[in-house]
Order: structure tokens, then sequence, then C-alpha cells
């Protein structure tokens, strides 16, 4: 005989919504390990890329906040190897799953019919492009021909604008970061045969992509759900009925909100990870989310003017025990990883702190730690004392 499952709930308590989110999200209980970084990659659906680089580039970021110490080099052949991921717009430039191609045909279609572009197409640099990658490719854009005109960032080459259009288009595909350039190749070379279709129509490529950010959130409003592929408002209300999410309310959120059912059938229970996070890491990417969940007010500040950052250039997050600590503003000098700003939230915050840089430390072949800032003076001596006793 077999036994019922428990009826979903519809109500939820604020700690339980922030613990399926951290649940869903890999930073609570086991996550799967034996699955490595592509596992996280198809837990999570979508992982950020970002030009900036302090310890770690925010897609090496994101596995070592859920699985510890993973070698940056196995991190990278994760994504790369075996065709198992590309690079597309989802909640920004994002590594996908190579399983979610088909989901993205709508925006492919858009970006075809779309009638105005910041970048001029020159006559013939568009078939050119394609010509050459059948023939020589993978290539970056630079073996294309050049990737800018000019110094200036903005100033795109002819084959640089085209293979960009190529690659929203869905004709191109990156397959993988070169040095931080991206390797382009021919999508009908690079996505299996059994995906490389655009034969789902808008609505259900939306339908899949709102129940699989469902899913990667444990429970959002529908602005969470939307923000997490960056979809509009009024594309989650056309399909979200037929998700598969179920509708529950959450105290104090004060906005409906959907929750994926199988997350709900148990109590989400486990190890907490004590990790630095990314300013990028999908845990955090919507600030008012972040907000709401953990009252904890984050904001990238490496594109604020220097006299007015509060936080520090590129603060990092602290998460342990399932809340958001405080905050460390690192960089490296050598092989020491530098502390340049730390912001706790109270002594009780102080272990934790130090249990993370400590680890981060590590992972980035550091052998020391220095501390130069602490909001509060008085905690400075707990912290190095703290810092001293885990890298002794």
């Amino acid at each position: 005989m077999t036994t019922p499952r428990p009826r979903p709930a519809t109500e939820l308590s604020a700690d339980e919504a922030r613990r399926l989110t951290l649940r869903a999200q890999g930073f609570l209980g086991a996550p799967p390990r034996r699955a490595g970084v592509r596992g996280i990659l198809r837990h999570l659906g979508a992982i950020q890329l970002d030009t900036i680089s302090v310890l770690a580039r925010s897609h090496e970021l994101v596995p070592y906040a859920r699985l510890g110490a993973v070698g940056r080099k196995t991190v990278e052949n994760a994504y790369w190897r075996d065709t198992h991921a590309f690079e597309y717009w989802s909640h920004a430039a994002c590594i996908l799953p190579i399983e979610e191609w088909p989901h993205f045909a709508f925006r492919r279609r858009a970006y075809r019919n779309r009638p105005h572009w910041n970048h001029e197409l020159p006559d013939g640099a568009y078939d050119e492009v394609i010509k050459q990658l059948r023939a020589e490719g993978p290539l970056t854009a630079t073996e294309l021909g050049g990737a800018k005109k000019t110094n200036d960032w903005w100033d795109w080459s002819g084959s640089k604008v085209a293979v960009e259009r190529a690659l929203m288009y869905g004709e191109v595909v990156c397959v993988e970061r070169r040095g931080w350039k991206r390797v382009y190749d021919l999508a009908e070379r690079a996505i299996p045969e059994a995906l490389l279709h655009d034969e789902l129509d808008d609505t259900e490529c939306l339908r899949r992509l709102v129940r699989l950010a469902g899913q990667s959130l444990g429970v959002g409003t529908r602005a969470d759900i939307a923000d997490y592929h960056r979809l509009k408002g009024e594309q989650v209300d056309a399909v979200i009925a037929d998700s598969g999410l179920v509708p529950v309310t959450v105290e104090g959120w004060g906005k409906p909100a959907w929750a994926d059912p199988a997350a709900l059938e148990t109590p989400p229970r486990g190890r907490h990870r004590t990790t630095l996070l990314s300013p990028f890491d999908s845990l955090i990417w919507e600030r008012a989310r972040t907000e709401r969940i953990f009252g904890f007010t984050h904001r990238l500040e490496a594109y604020v003017p220097k006299q007015k950052r509060v936080y520090g250039y590129f603060a990092m997050p602290v998460l342990a025990g399932g809340r958001l600590v405080g905050r460390v503003d690192p960089a490296r000098e050598g092989r020491t990883l530098v502390a340049k700003q730390v912001t706790l939230d109270g002594a009780k915050a102080v272990p934790a702190v130090a249990q993370a840089l400590a680890e981060a430390a590590t992972w980035v072949d550091c052998t020391d730690v220095r501390v130069e800032r602490v909001d509060a003076p008085d905690l400075r001596e707990p912290l190095a004392t703290e810092l001293a006793r885990l890298t002794a």
C-alpha cells in the first residue's frame, strides 16, 4: 500500500521560507556533492558570469560557496567539457545547463525580431563570420578578425558585432571562456542534436522557466520568479497557473507567493554552510528578496565612486547558520588574503567570519590572512585571535 504524500502547506512562517530558500539554493543539507559542480549548475539552473575577479571570478565562487574547496580548474572543466553547458542571456550573462537550450527559444526569436540595435551590422559581416566558424571554429572574436576597432570598450569591430548577433539569434554558441574571452562555435556543432531545435512555443518556454525558477528558489513572489531568468511580470502571470508551482502565503511578505511542491513535502534539515558569497550569487540576486528573507541590505559597490562606498569595492556577504552575519571586502597581496574591510553583525559573528576567511584563503592558495579594518573596533582583536587559531 502506497503511503499518501502529505498535503502541501499553504501557509509558511518567515523562518520556513528562509530555510526552503537555503535548501533550494544548496546551502542547507547535503548539496549534490557526488555530481559536483555540474550538479550545482543543474540545481541552480543558471550561474552568473562577471568580469570582476578578486578572490576568483563569480562563476567559480558560486560552486565553492556550496561545495567548499573544489579546484578552480575542476570548476572550468565541469562547465565547458563534454558539451555540458552553454552561455546565454538569462538573469544576466549566465552559464546554463545544456538541457535548457530549448527553453530559451522564445528569447532567440525575440532577438531575431528586434528592430533596433546599439551596434550597426556591416554588410556581409554576418555571413563571413558564419563561414569562418564553419571552416575554422571554435574561435574567439580576436581570431575572427578583432574584437574592437579602437581601445574603447563599446567600439566593436564588424566581426564582433556579427558574432554577438549570431549568438543572440542562436546560430552561434559560446562554448567556453578562454582568458575571459568568449569562444564561439556553430550551434549545429556545439548543441546535441536532440536539443538543437526551437520547437517550443513561447508559452511553453516560459512555463518551463517559471517552474525551474520556482524550484531553484524554493519559494518566491511573482517578482522573485520573474527576476531569476529576467522575465516580465506579465509573462509569469500568463503561465504560473500551469507551471506546477503551488500558491502559498508567507508570514510578513505581504505579497502572494508560489512554492515548489516537492520542497514542501519534507522540512529542510541538515548542516548549514559557512562561507563567503559572491555578490552575484543567485541566493542574493534580488535586493528586495534578500532584505525580505534575511533582513540584510546587499548592494555591489564596485561601480559606486570610492568616496561613497560603505562596505567596499567587492563586499562579499558572509553566510553562517542560515543567516547573513556580515561582509568582507577582500583582496590578495601575493599569498596573503587581505580583508580590507570587515563588517560584523555583533560579536556572535566573529567565529563565522573568521572561519569563512580562513577557508577562502586556503582555497585560493593563500598562507596568511590580514585584517585591515573592522567596522566595530572592539571586535578587531577577537577576530584576529580567532583567525590566528584557525590558520596556525
